[in-house]
């Protein structure tokens, strides 16, 4: 079996003291070293430890402790619980910063607040294990020591993994809209700019723009019997 008992250093005074079986079979029954169980034996280990009672306490039946001093060989098994208890249910509770990183947490705030603002203010607190009220003091900047903060990435600071890092980025995107990539202009397809020219040529006009103004029609050539007589009119007159 691989499960030990209760108590085990307890359950093997109890053994030493009250049974003939050997420093083996009580070290691999309560999953301890042979010396250690010598140890118990020669008053050297578990000194002031009150002996346990492994059949009292259902762990061991008196027929199998009774194989056991019959045959040295023999090892002793584990009793099977009358009563199964179901496992209790481990909550994840706030993590916990040793105190030599806790210095570092306003900082490792300051680097996700700057690359990671689509993080909720709860990711970050389970990330980094910090209390809303400094989360907040630090986006505002009414931080005590917010003028000597350095963004820090929490990962090298220890703070939290990696792994951790990219499942609360991955969730908080997920609940963003996809944004619009303005890429400016583009260039001409090239359906267009491999085309076949067009038949006839374009004219100024076309290529160029038209003018505001109308073309006016040439004016007619001058009567010469109308010049000459101009002339003399204005010689007799002087």
């Amino acid at each position: 079996m691989n499960n030990a008992p209760l108590m085990p250093k307890a359950t093997a005074v109890w053994l030493v003291e009250n049974t003939s079986l050997t420093f083996e079979q009580i070290a691999n029954f309560c999953k301890l070293h042979p010396l250690e169980v010598k140890g118990i034996a020669d008053g050297d280990v578990a000194a002031g430890i009150k002996g346990h009672d492994p059949i009292s306490s259902g762990q061991l039946t008196r027929e199998e402790l009774a194989a056991g001093e019959a045959d040295e060989k023999h090892q002793l098994k584990l009793a099977m619980p009358k009563v199964r208890l179901p496992e209790p249910s481990r909550k994840r509770g706030a993590r916990y910063t040793p105190l030599s990183r806790r210095q570092d947490r306003p900082n490792a705030i300051l680097w996700l607040i700057r690359n990671h603002p689509e993080l909720k203010d709860a990711q970050i607190m389970r990330l980094i294990g910090t209390t809303k009220a400094t989360l907040q003091a630090i986006r505002d900047r009414t931080h005590w020591n917010s003028a000597s903060l350095t963004p820090a990435d929490p990962v090298s600071l220890g703070l939290c993994s990696q792994l951790d890092l990219d499942l609360e980025v991955q969730r908080a995107n997920k609940d963003r809209a996809p944004a619009h990539e303005d890429h400016g202009e583009t260039l001409i397809p090239s359906e267009i700019t491999t085309r076949n020219p067009p038949a006839s040529p374009f004219s100024a006009a076309a290529a160029f723009g038209s003018s505001g103004t109308q073309d006016t029609e040439p004016a007619a050539p001058p009567d010469p019997e109308s010049v000459f007589q101009k002339l003399h009119d204005d010689e007799s007159g002087k």
